[in-house]
This record gives C-alpha cells, sequence and structure tokens, in this order.
C-alpha cells in the first residue's frame, strides 16, 4: 500500500479579485522508502502541495490518504495528533525553539507525545549521534552554524518514529559544504533505514540526490521520472 496518495487535488486562494489556482488535479502516489524532489518554478505549487501533504493546510477539493487514512476528512483536533505521530517535518528556515537546547528540542516532539523521560532523552542523543552533533547536545540554537541547525531539525523531525519526513528547501540557507553534510546524512538515513523523504527544492545538489523527481508547473504534474541512484 502507498503511504500517500492523492485523489484530484486541487487548492484555490483567494487572494486577489481573480482567484489563484495554486494546485490543478494533483493525483500522486508515494511509496514507503522513496527520496523524492517535488521541482518547479516559483509559484508552481511546490509548497502548497507540501503543506498539504503534511495537513497544514487543507485542498479546495480533492482528498489525501495517509496510509489509506483520508486526512482531509478529520477534525482539527485528530488532524494535528495524526500529524504528530506520522509526519516529520523540516523547514527551511530551521523553526528550533530558541531557549532550549539541541537535545530539548528534539525531545520536545516526544514529550508531547507523552514518552517516558528515559526513553525521550536516549532517543533524543541517538538522534543527535546520527547526525554527528552528540557533542553540541547541550547547545542552544544561537551557539549553532546554520547547517548544524538544521541537521538539529532533521533530528527532531525523526524522533516520532514518523511514517515520511517532508523538506520544504532545507539547504536555501547552507553553504555548499553543509548542505552536502545534510543531504549525506539524509541519503543515508533513506538508504539505511528505508526513511521515506519528500522534499521540495530549487536546489540542484536535492535534485542530484533524489531516485524521484516530480516537476510541477502552474499546479499540475509536468513531469515525473525516476532514477537509479
Amino acid at each position: 500500500m502507498n503511504i500517500i496518495s492523492t485523489y484530484d487535488l486541487v487548492k484555490i486562494y483567494n487572494h486577489s479579485v481573480v482567484p489563484v489556482k495554486a494546485l490543478n488535479q494533483v493525483n500522486l502516489e508515494i511509496e514507503q522508502g522513496e527520496f523524492t524532489a517535488i521541482v518547479g518554478p516559483s509559484g508552481s505549487g511546490k509548497t502548497t502541495l507540501l503543506n498539504m501533504l503534511g495537513g497544514l493546510d487543507k485542498p479546495t477539493t480533492g482528498s489525501i490518504l495517509i496510509d489509506g487514512t483520508d486526512i482531509t476528512a478529520m477534525k482539527e483536533s485528530r488532524l494535528i495528533d495524526f500529524r504528530l505521530r506520522n509526519i516529520g517535518f523540516v523547514f527551511q528556515s530551521y523553526n528550533l525553539i530558541p531557549v532550549m537546547t539541541a537535545v530539548e528540542n528534539i525531545s520536545f516532539i516526544m514529550l508531547l507525545q507523552k514518552f517516558p523521560k528515559q526513553q525521550m532523552e536516549k532517543r533524543a542523543m541517538e538522534l543527535l549521534a546520527q547526525v554527528g552533533l552528540t557533542d553540541k547536545a547541550n547547545d542552544r540554537p544561537n551557539k549553532l552554524s546554520g547547517g548544524q541547525q538544521q541537521r538539529v531539525a532533521v533530528a527532531r523531525a525523526l524522533a516520532s518514529n514518523p511514517r515520511f519526513v517532508l523538506a520544504d528547501e532545507p539547504t536555501a540557507n547552507l553553504d555548499t559544504q553543509s548542505a552536502f553534510n545534510l543531504l549525506d546524512i539524509m541519503q543515508k538515513l533513506n538508504r539505511d533505514e528505508n526513511i521515506t523523504l519528500l522534499f521540495s527544492t530549487h536546489d540542484q545538489r536535492v535534485i542530484d540526490r533524489a531516485r524521484r523527481v516530480i516537476t510541477l508547473v502552474d499546479g499540475s504534474i509536468a513531469a515525473d521520472e525516476k532514477f537509479d541512484r
């Protein structure tokens, strides 16, 4: 069974006199273990699609199934809990909590899920080790470089053992070496642990690693290519 399936997904924004169709009849299936890049020019619908798949926004029409569950039909309270337990997020701007240390930022998701404290701390430290930041466990975000903050954000996204991780332009604010380091880590997680990754990106460095590249143009899928990488 597919992890994600969308059916005739349409999103219309009424920001002006003329409605803007951000997504237009998008039908998409994502399987376990995919490393997929969603690409296209600015305004093509990449972030809108990611927000829909993550339950952060609702389509105007159409449906989204996660493991066979229609999230578009969920009440907001249930959707919040579903997101927390099933979907990991990595944002361009990191979105770490400034007053928390790296290990506390990672633990926060598990705290919301009511993990036992010992289990929470153990899992957070294991994830920090996976992203190569054990020595930064007690540092707050302002003591970390952009690349280090994004690696903490990846660890946080994985903390709840999500069904898949959505990454919105995760390398956009990183220098070349930091971007390569981050992509090495995410590629390893994908290959070794079969973690499903979906990126929206303009970054050729990400596109070159992806095993599937979906191109959006004017809110529609213009191309869907798979690569043996």
